[in-house]
């Protein structure tokens, strides 16, 4: 009788991330995890100054310097923008300068600027009662640049870093900004109040030029949460990443690939527009606000969005009024930072805060650090012990 062989079966190598990897990604999720805490903390438990107090508790002992600027400073330096949001709540206002210092001193750092609304009511313009508690989180992006900020120190990045954060509240008051108000920014550009509910972009102005003018970084990040057209074009899936730099717009799908990424179009172009689509935004330019008309034109005066097709990208086009002659990346995180409504993966607790996007920014710092581990870091990001597990 014939014999038969059984077949031996052939054992392949998997590659595991190893001691270094699992460590690294510790790193990570423990940053993001402070992301959740700060954005989940009851605004009354988060004020400006509850903030600046958490920020020193958590980056000082990593060797960070963090200085917390009171309001005398902030009028000496002539944030006439952000205090003019700040002036409705009785809370103080607060700038936080924070300094992580791995690379060599000749080195441009990179300057991040994050949105600090400790609460959100809409000042004058009052947000709807149901769902108001959601926006104590709207100072997401400022806890996600802290959290990526303290990893970059846990990992060595060898980068010179700078962040500048504004820090306050919107109420309603006699000493509201009000519709129709008409403010210089530091830059001296005008900015005409038309809607009191749009206050982030307001803050991020002028902390984007100080931040400029004083470390002339080689690239400007800023996250923020500042419209509901992102959450309209990409839901709960993806940031709306926006840039003036096609260089820079080229390395997005490289840090961005643990979100579904799929580079789709602006609403209101041919072929765009679906809703709950996966992936990043991409506006490179303005082209689609010469549809409008005027647009770009008004985008440079007036601080309000604008309905209908343009509302994706009019906060970016508001934004990069102040900015100079440097690359430049904008996340409109108002889709992926706050309460996650669908149990998309497992460590996504349904009604808390997400801390996203903490680990796309991390991702991006070490893949400008370490350009020649990138495959290593994709294949490591990949690993779906590390992107659920922990």
């Amino acid at each position: 009788m014939r014999e038969h062989q059984k077949k031996t079966p052939h054992s392949r190598a998997v590659r595991r991330p190893g001691r270094r990897g699992l460590q690294r990604g510790l790193f990570r999720a423990e940053s993001q995890n402070l992301a959740r805490r700060l954005s989940d903390t009851p605004a009354n438990q988060m004020t400006p100054l509850h903030f600046a107090q958490e920020t020193v508790n958590e980056l000082c002992p990593c060797g960070i310097k963090v200085q917390v600027h009171d309001k005398d400073w902030i009028e000496q330096k002539k944030f006439s923008a952000f205090l003019t949001v700040a002036r409705g709540s009785c809370e103080p206002p607060v700038v936080l300068e924070i300094s992580y210092c791995g690379g060599p001193n000749d080195q441009k750092p990179i300057l991040f600027c994050g949105k600090g609304i400790t609460f959100d009511s809409g000042g004058l313009c009052l947000k709807k009662c149901k769902h108001m508690d959601v926006y104590k989180a709207d100072m997401c992006g400022a806890a996600a640049i802290i959290s990526a900020i303290r990893a970059a120190s846990a990992l060595s990045l060898p980068l010179n870093i700078e962040a500048v954060i504004p820090l306050c509240e919107n109420m309603p008051s006699g000493m509201a900004m009000k519709c129709g108000d008409v403010v210089m920014g530091m830059n001296g550009k005008s900015i005409m109040i038309t809607d009191t509910d749009n206050e982030g972009r307001l803050a991020l102005a002028d902390a984007m030029v100080y931040g400029q003018n004083m470390y002339k970084p080689r690239l400007v990040i800023d996250v923020a949460s500042l419209t509901p057209g992102v959450r309209s074009a990409l839901g709960s899936a993806a940031s709306g990443v926006f840039s003036n730099s096609q260089t820079m717009w080229s390395q997005v799908p490289k840090f961005a690939f643990f979100i579904v990424y799929h580079k789709c179009l602006i609403p209101g172009e041919e072929g765009g527009g679906d809703h709950g689509r996966q992936g990043v935004a991409s506006a490179l330019g303005w082209e689609i606000l010469l549809e409008e008309g005027d647009s770009v034109q008004i985008a440079r005066r007036e601080q309000q969005g604008h309905p209908g097709r343009v509302r994706l990208v009019w906060a970016a086009a508001f934004l990069n009024e102040f900015i100079t002659c440097v690359d430049w990346i904008h996340f409109d995180i108002t889709g992926v930072g706050f309460r996650s409504n669908h149990k998309v993966v497992p460590y996504l607790t349904k009604g808390r805060m997400t801390g996203r996007p903490t680990r796309t920014l991390i991702q991006l710092l070490y893949q400008l650090s370490c350009p020649s581990k990138a495959k290593e870091n994709y294949e490591f990001f990949r690993n779906p012990f590390l992107l659920y597990g922990i």
